[in-house]
């Protein structure tokens, strides 16, 4: 029964949500964060993969979010110790059970509509814990028919585009480490050839749903472009912006005998030795991020979002010999 899918635990003030997961052997499988469930079975794996961070402005995921959490029983079971302890005062206390139980917005805790909708509460957002955007949602508990839209005057209440954006959070790529030519050692002033087989950044995609409400939303993830950052000033990058998009299957080009004279396309010439050291040459993709989910079957976007990773240069004076 649904009843034994809805549980307490989040105060009307201080929302929060709690997390599991399941595995195969082979890694998490999916994971359930309060009434949202998480496919990660498409989604990129090991050691070294992480999260996006959008690439433009200040835009992330919600902090928190609001879904159904309790039936009427449940609501119940979770207010009336509350108010019976009085630790709460008896002014909140009288507000409270007016507003539940006497009429205020339901009589009784909505026990006619029992098996007909659910009381709608606040989760916080895995691994948002502490963030001042958790405190966002601090509505009162609220009642939604089955099959009726969330109020409209909460924009964090669980639709298919909240479900896309909470799945953007849940997206892990992996590290961008580019083949360079020559490799690990180069010379001063000799163009270094950098890039990336896109067959190793295949898409990965995150599906998050409420299966209590039927509702659904997919998250992909693209590789778009490379970011090369040299780790100094004293360098000059190909292209001049140091942003290589894809081309085919690639981006950039891979170096091959006969290439040595020409310029590369994606790659990186350091003016100056980086001495007993190297210098961190930083790589990023830009991951081109969508959407598609219940009644939205054309994918709408999502900001771009961008994963990078360091990887030492060790840059060498050119010997010369003189006679």
């Amino acid at each position: 029964m649904a009843d034994n899918k809805i549980g307490g635990g989040a105060q009307t003030t201080q929302p929060r949500g709690k997390a599991s997961g399941d595995s195969d052997g082979k890694g998490n499988l999916s994971a359930t964060a309060g009434a949202v469930v998480f496919d990660l079975s498409k989604n990129g794996s090991g050691g070294s993969a992480g999260a996006v961070t959008a690439a433009s402005g200040n835009w992330t995921p919600p902090a928190c979010y609001y879904a159904p959490k309790y039936t009427p029983d449940k609501l119940q079971a979770y207010l009336e110790p509350i108010w019976s302890a009085e630790s709460t005062g008896p002014q909140w206390d009288l507000e409270q059970r007016n507003r539940y139980v006497n009429g205020g917005v339901a009589k009784d805790f909505n026990k006619a509509k029992a098996g007909k909708g659910y009381w709608w509460d606040a989760y916080v957002t895995k691994g948002r814990e502490g963030d001042p955007g958790a405190l966002d949602c601090n509505e009162p508990i609220f009642w939604v028919d089955t099959g009726a839209a969330p109020p409209a005057n909460i924009p964090q209440a669980v639709t298919p585009q909240v479900l896309a954006q909470l799945a953007y959070a849940e997206i892990r790529v992996p590290s961008t480490k580019v083949d360079l030519a020559p490799a690990g050692t180069t010379k001063v002033n000799l163009p270094t050839w950098a890039w990336l087989d896109t067959a190793k950044f295949k898409p990965v995609s995150v599906t998050a749903s409420v299966p209590l409400l039927g509702v659904t939303a997919t998250t992909t993830a693209e590789p778009r472009s490379l970011r090369i950052e040299p780790g100094t000033a004293d360098a000059e990058t190909y292209p001049a912006s140091g942003v290589c998009e894809i081309s085919g299957h690639h981006i950039g080009e891979a170096f091959a005998k006969g290439k040595a004279k020409q310029t590369p396309p994606c790659g990186v010439k350091y003016l100056r030795s980086s001495g007993d050291g190297s210098y961190k040459l930083r790589a990023t993709i830009t991951w081109k991020i969508h959407w598609t989910g219940t009644g939205v079957a054309v994918p709408r976007d999502l900001p771009d979002g961008t994963f990078g990773a360091d990887q030492d240069v060790v840059v060498q004076e050119i010997q010369s010999i003189n006679r």
